[in-house]
């Protein structure tokens, strides 16, 4: 299926093309490894779910600057012929290591390293945080609604509350990978094979001259899958008149929606009424600005699905991370920030988890690997080229059940959740520390590694 990620060189920030052009000038061909990574959890989050990987191989694999591009920079931001010509040619050529879709990550973890010529890899800082960034963001809040509401179908409704239909497609892989059943949006259903979700909405019932006549209609076209929104005119009332349309058309009625009101006390009557109709295997289905919070406080209602909206999709209550794509390797030579509260950690990193409980350990690349653990980053890309083909999302969603299996349960909290430490190995803090006192001396500075 053709992706609709946009794969333009000019998908960046100004600075980025400035200073690769500034290192083509100058013969800056060596290699530099950036890693990307969260500084720190948003509030009330005890892990992150890792996705947005695959729209960034995508970007790398078909990265270039078109004719009509490079004329745009020559005559708006003011390149000269060499630098055009430069740019022109590049295309990405390096090495992705990268966390895969659907584990569990911690602030200070690289979710992805970038190895390739300087210019390359700063080129596609913007386009690599973007996606990282929101997707992960949207995966871990849908995780969250899937440990608040672990037996019932999720289904992603934010498509029309997105920020944009790039975002609603990106929402619908993001949450299907962290449990949800299915999507409202087709177009994203299409492309990534997920189950389309959808019957009616309230206008429907109102064109038709009563609930009644509308109900009637929709069974009469779509027979099989007669899922009724009871909830236009009198919620109790709507489901009477499903179990009478269904009733008087001797064929199963697969479910209600209820979109408002007190859900728990409605679904509880609701189940009551189909029940005693003889409808016991139809499915209360409820939405209606829904999240992790309303859904554990709805745990105890007989309520099978849940449609999950704009909470969700835009990530309400922390809908950006504080993520960072960092040089820590120039020409194999490490390097560091010591900006204060954004130093980082110097060199190419590995991240090694252990048993359920035991803190993560960040470690150099090079370190010899600790018994017992398991790596997380893994070879995505090389020479430009993505070493497997993309996965479908059962895939990730399967490492995502398994990586929450796995978590603790105090980091599943969905208040004070307690993250798991992160440690870092000694040879990475030697170098820290070593690489600290040389930069300070160097410029001057007071040490501060003591």
């Amino acid at each position: 299926m053709e992706t609709t990620t946009v794969m333009s060189g000019l998908c960046t920030d100004l600075y980025e093309i400035r200073m690769a052009a500034s290192y083509l000038r100058r013969g800056m061909t060596a290699p530099a490894t950036f890693s990307l990574f969260v500084r720190k959890l948003p509030r009330d989050r005890g892990f992150l779910v890792a996705a947005g990987l695959a729209d960034c191989l995508d970007f790398l694999q078909e990265f270039h600057f078109d004719t009509d591009e490079l004329s745009y920079l020559s005559d708006v931001v003011g390149l000269d012929a060499d630098d055009l010509a430069a740019l022109g040619e590049l295309r990405f050529t390096g090495e992705v290591r990268a966390v895969p879709e659907g584990r569990v990550v911690f602030a200070g973890e690289p979710l992805l390293e970038v190895t390739a010529p300087i210019a390359q890899a700063q080129l596609v800082e913007t386009a690599l945080l973007n996606f990282v960034t929101f997707q992960t963001s949207v995966a871990t809040k849908a995780a969250r609604c899937r440990i608040a509401a672990p037996h019932a179908d999720l289904i992603d409704f934010a498509a029309r509350r997105t920020h944009g239909l790039e975002a609603a497609r990106a929402v619908a892989r993001a949450s299907a990978i962290a449990g949800f059943a299915g999507t409202s949006y087709v177009a994203a259903a299409r492309e990534f094979g997920l189950p389309a979700s959808g019957t009616m909405a309230h206008s429907y019932i109102e064109a038709f001259p009563d609930e009644r006549a509308a109900f009637t209609a929709f069974a009469e076209d779509f027979p099989g899958i007669t899922v009724f929104l009871v909830d236009t005119y009198d919620t109790l009332e709507g489901v009477r008149r499903a179990i009478e349309v269904a009733a008087g058309r001797s064929e199963e009625l697969v479910g209600i929606r209820l979109d408002s009101g007190d859900l728990a006390e409605l679904a509880r009557r609701s189940r009551r009424l189909l029940d005693e109709a003889g409808f016991a295997d139809a499915k209360i289905m409820a939405s209606g600005g829904l999240d992790e919070h309303q859904l554990a406080d709805l745990s105890d209602a007989p309520i099978d699905a849940f449609g999950i909206g704009t909470r969700m999709g835009v990530s309400a209550d922390a809908p950006s991370l504080d993520s960072a794509y960092k040089l820590v390797e120039y020409d194999h030579r490490p390097v560091m920030k010591l900006s204060p509260g954004k130093l980082t950690a110097p060199g190419s990193k590995q991240v090694h988890r252990g048993a359920p409980g035991e803190p993560e350990l960040l470690s150099l690349r090079d370190d010899i690997a600790p018994s017992g653990r398991e790596p997380l980053l893994e070879i995505v890309m090389r020479d430009g080229v993505r070493l497997h083909d993309p996965e479908n999302v059962e895939v990730a969603r399967r490492r995502f059940e398994g990586d929450l299996r796995w978590l603790p349960d105090m980091a599943r909290q969905l208040t004070d959740p307690s993250p798991v430490e992160v440690t870092w190995s000694p040879k990475l803090q030697r170098l820290t520390g070593e690489l600290r006192h040389a930069l300070a001396t160097r410029m001057g500075l007071k040490d501060t590694s003591e």
